[in-house]
């Protein structure tokens, strides 16, 4: 048996290795498919050793052979639920769209809450061993964090799936309400930890703690508005991946350990990258975001002055006399599913000898990275995809920027206007280019519910209707 765990530790070893080789590989993307495959290795690795491990009673952090293993009615249950869970995975995976990979994920993530909560409780009832107010701790810690990931990733996929209001719900003090909450879960852990010896106590301090984190999570989240999502998902991700760690150390798995403290860490350093590149605060954030339905909001588009509007014949003649062109894309190319007449585009501009580059904003879509990945889904090639910070400086002497789908992250307000919800927010400087084409399905805001004066200015085009079937008007055109 020591020969049995030795091979589990080594085997969790070489898991931990591959997924932190998965999240290095994830940074390029170059290497973001080598980042998968460790990725997929290392779960490969560690199902299988976890479950051998389980059947034959060994544990990573203790001595094989010190607690009774699955046998064979359990090793049957837990193939019945991989099966059951691979095919749901599967069928996920081949027939959700592009554009519904943000609520999907956010949804994901839920899973993992519920997971965390439902291990807590099971842990709770379980003999707390040798340290019970270090056990009784880690139980208390993982289902708050579970409970709060659970119903904060509920509201989050009801959101970005339509199915809930992108406003943020402000209830009056809701401030106080989230402080209140977090002051009573620490009072009642004071109070759970000195009931270890009477159970139906501790029970119901734990039940009550549970139901005030999960109106804490829904709160939270329902608080923070469309234009915040990308980093809510991105702050999801770190919850869940706290909540998966927080299970670790009551299940005593070292894997699960390393693996929820790297999706942790990882997921709130990007959600500090995001809120930079929202010139916001985490906490800012979180307290209560911005964002509506997408409908003009007051000093909307007569206001501004008046748009102009332009054919696909007249966006081909730009682009045949321009020698560089600027894409920026945003949400609005997901939804019409446009990545690959747009790089239908591309292709043929290039070979018209056009530089054809593309400008993405870090929080461009509902995930980040989204725009990233459809480009890569279409055969885009990497080298021409440029951060906002690499392309900023040549859009002065860019002869046509196309804008297909953005709104926020090109809005000029965020520079101009110390009054508006998204002052300060860098943003793709499109305006400077000698002419600029956008492409809309109507004069509607973007998700930080503010008119964007790009729309009106005298070197900018409105190109009206489906993004997809407007290029590929421009492509016959051409």
């Amino acid at each position: 048996m020591t020969l049995a765990l030795t091979a589990l530790q080594g085997a969790y070893i070489v898991a931990g290795l591959l997924f932190i080789l998965s999240l290095a590989g994830l940074s390029k993307h170059e290497t973001a498919k080598r980042g998968n495959l460790f990725g997929i290795v290392g779960m490969t690795i560690a199902l299988i050793i976890t479950i051998l491990a389980a059947v034959g009673g060994v544990d990573a952090v203790g001595t094989a052979g010190d607690r009774p293993g699955a046998g064979g009615v359990g090793l049957a249950l837990i193939l019945v639920a991989m099966v059951i869970g691979g095919t749901i995975g599967v069928r996920l995976a081949r027939t959700v769209a592009m554009t519904g990979m943000p609520e999907l994920i956010a949804l994901l993530h839920s899973f993992v809450g519920l997971t965390a909560v439902l291990v807590g409780w099971n842990s709770f009832y379980e003999a707390p061993g040798a340290y019970p107010g270090i056990h009784y701790g880690e139980v208390y810690v993982g289902i708050f964090i579970g409970a709060v990931t659970f119903t904060g990733s509920i509201v989050a996929y009801l959101k970005l799936s339509g199915r809930m209001k992108s406003a943020p719900l402000m209830l009056p003090a809701r401030h106080l309400i989230n402080l209140g909450a977090l002051v009573a879960v620490v009072v009642l852990m004071v109070a759970f930890l000195g009931q270890q010896h009477h159970l139906a106590v501790a029970a119901g301090l734990l039940g009550l703690m549970t139901l005030v984190a999960l109106l804490l999570g829904w709160h939270l989240v329902a608080s923070i508005g469309g234009g915040d999502m990308p980093v809510v998902v991105s702050m999801l991700n770190s919850y869940s991946g706290w909540a998966a760690a927080a299970a670790g150390f009551m299940l005593n798995n070292d894997l699960l350990i390393i693996t929820g403290a790297l999706v942790g860490s990882s997921g709130a350093y990007l959600s500090y990258i995001m809120c930079q590149a929202m010139n916001r605060s985490f906490i800012s954030v979180i307290a209560g975001g911005f964002g509506s339905d997408g409908a003009v909001v007051a000093g909307g588009e007569h206001d501004q002055g008046e748009h102009h509007e332009i054919s696909a014949v007249e966006v081909a003649d730009l682009l045949k006399n321009a020698s560089s062109v600027v894409i920026t894309p945003g949400y609005g190319m997901a939804v019409a599913q446009a990545q690959y007449p747009v790089a239908d585009l591309t292709s043929k501009l290039r070979a018209q000898g056009v530089d054809v580059r593309f400008g993405i904003h870090p929080v461009a879509g509902r995930l980040p990275g989204h725009m990233n990945v459809l480009l890569a889904e279409a055969k885009v090639p990497y080298d021409i995809v440029l951060e906002m910070d690499e392309i900023n400086d040549d859009l002065a002497d860019t002869d046509v920027v196309l804008v297909i789908g953005a709104n926020d992250t090109v809005n000029p307000a965020a520079l101009d206007d110390p009054g508006s919800p998204i002052a300060g927010m860098p943003v793709l400087e499109v305006w400077k280019a000698d002419q600029v084409v956008v492409f809309k399905r109507s004069m509607n805001t973007g998700y930080a519910g503010v008119q964007n004066p790009l729309f009106f200015k005298d070197n900018t085009s409105m190109l009206f209707g489906d993004a997809k079937e407007r290029v590929e008007d421009i492509l016959k055109a051409l």
